[in-house]
């Protein structure tokens, strides 16, 4: 299935309150495609932050990034499948056995109880981690890219149905993974935006003429003093980058 460019399009709702959420879904629901509910709301507010969007008609990317022993992950991704998301997350590396035990447990609660099947991507190098962090702090040797498509090849061996990654990494992952492969791609700044604390970024256009499925985006719309107007710039960009 073809993406609008609006369909592509994620807000990450980095706020505190449901009410904070309920009023930036309202006002651009019609613009964007998914909202991005990550650890900042869900632990604020638990599970009914994403019954109130989806009431209000927005998809949800549940943002938690379970990474632990593969039965407590099992157990969690069932839950979130029970809650109708659209998209979840797992760091990738936790391992094969903790992805293959997500989907697993996903699939079972679609069989069982009719849950709309989310789609399971996998967590690969944060945005915010650059090269000196992965080798001298986290203490894994060779390049971010290298690392990136190494572990988006054990997670598309896992199951799942695409990764996080962040823009500089694209275009060597659709050549690895193939083009039915999803990415979901942080680390998107508009050339009007503050770039914050990502280190490796590209505009919208960019990332999807490389070849991303979705681009997660928080700040320049969410921060910005019309977030309508905002998100509808990007998405124009976007447009641009889908016609090259």
């Amino acid at each position: 299935m073809v993406l609008s460019a609006k369909e592509r399009l994620i807000i990450a709702l980095d706020v505190d309150t449901v009410g904070e959420a309920e009023i930036l879904v309202s006002r651009l629901q019609d613009r964007v495609g998914v909202f991005k509910v990550g650890m900042q709301l869900f632990n604020s507010e638990g599970p009914e932050v994403v019954r109130r969007i989806q009431s209000l008609g927005g998809k949800v990317f549940l943002d938690l990034k379970l990474h632990d022993i593969p039965n407590t992950v099992g157990q969690a991704a069932a839950v979130l499948t029970r809650l109708g998301v659209f998209m979840y997350n797992v760091h990738t590396a936790g391992g094969s056995e903790m992805m293959k035990k997500a989907v697993e447990s996903s699939v079972r609660e679609v069989g069982d109880r009719g849950a709309p099947m989310p789609f399971v991507i996998g967590v690969t190098v944060l945005t915010s981690i650059n090269q000196a962090i992965l080798e001298k702090e986290i203490g894994i040797s060779g390049g971010i890219e290298e690392q990136v498509v190494k572990w988006a090849l054990l997670a598309k061996g896992s199951g799942l149905s695409g990764v996080v990654a962040s823009p500089r990494e694209i275009r060597a992952l659709r050549e690895a993974c193939g083009p039915d492969f999803i990415i979901v791609t942080p680390g998107v700044r508009p050339a009007w935006a503050a770039v914050n604390d990502q280190k490796r970024v590209m505009t919208p256009k960019e990332a999807v003429e490389a070849g991303a499925s979705y681009l997660v985006v928080g700040r320049p719309i969410t921060g910005a003093a019309d977030p309508v107007e905002a998100a509808k710039r990007i998405v124009e960009e976007m447009e641009e980058g889908l016609k090259c």
